[in-house]
């Protein structure tokens, strides 16, 4: 905002003759009524223009802006500099494809957290699979509708809005920092998704329970409706895969057979 000492200068010619019009800016302070909302920002990578120009077209209309992609090629460099709110990625995009592309997204320590959606004709069981164990936080399958496209990337982003508890949360080895969303394991900071994180802070702040794949939805999703109790074992293994020495011997998080799972102390 300006401050008192700034001025509007005006011009006009009078005869040939320039003048100076000196125009005061007010110095009063914004109002909700006249400040801008950010909207946030939704980097879409398909190759198909008139796909991607749909996308947009519902995205803005649901109040985001939207950055189009063809290629993948420019995207991580870009978002390193600009990061977005969501990444909605199409798996077969001509250059660094959409798989790749995630893979680089959740090896960054600054991009990690940012959701990830799939949009792909590729809608297998195996395909589906594949992309949350990638770190996707979602899967739209073409054709699509647009509705539940922006229905869906809202769901992904509420998931995110709920504050974690502020202070940290330290076990042996392990380490969560919920203020600057950083695992530490073993010293080491660790890139997570947003939802990894969230899971493990929930486990690790209720170290000794056994939760049902159903419960965990409710606490740690909350808006269930595009995710099902299969989403729950694909994040269990690759938190796993990231605090366990032995991913395939766990330590901490234990599977209680029948049940659920587990966060345990170790004695």
């Amino acid at each position: 905002m300006a401050s008192d000492a700034l001025r509007s200068l005006a011009a006009y010619y009078d005869g040939g003759k320039c003048t100076p019009t000196i125009v005061p800016i007010s110095s009063s302070p914004p109002t909700p009524a006249t400040m801008i909302a950010v909207k946030p920002t939704i980097f879409v990578v398909e190759d198909d223009p008139d796909i991607s120009r749909l996308v947009r077209h519902h995205l803005e209309g649901a109040g985001f802006n939207a950055r189009l992609y063809s290629t993948g090629n420019q995207v991580v460099v870009d978002a390193e500099r600009q990061r977005p709110a969501l990444f909605l990625l199409d798996i077969m995009v001509p250059g660094k494809d959409g798989l790749e592309l995630c893979r680089q997204i959740r090896q960054s320590l600054s991009l990690a957290p940012v959701p990830v959606i799939f949009l792909t004709a590729k809608s297998g069981e195996a395909d589906r699979v594949l992309g949350l164990e990638l770190g996707a936080d979602d899967y739209i399958p073409k054709p699509f509708s647009p509705r539940e496209l922006v229905a869906r990337v809202k769901a992904v982003l509420r998931r995110f809005e709920r504050p974690l508890p502020p202070l940290p949360t330290k076990i042996d080895e392990i380490q969560i920092d919920p203020a600057a969303m950083v695992l530490t394991v073993r010293g080491q900071a660790v890139p997570t998704t947003a939802t990894e994180f969230r899971l493990l802070d929930y486990f690790m702040r209720h170290a000794g329970r056994v939760f049902t794949r159903d419960q965990l939805l409710d606490s740690v999703w909350r808006d269930t409706a595009y995710v099902t109790p299969r989403s729950v074992d694909v994040y269990v293994r690759r938190i796993r895969e990231k605090i366990e020495p032995d991913p395939e011997n766990p330590r901490y998080l234990r599977t209680v057979r029948g049940a659920g799972y587990r966060f345990e102390v170790p004695r």
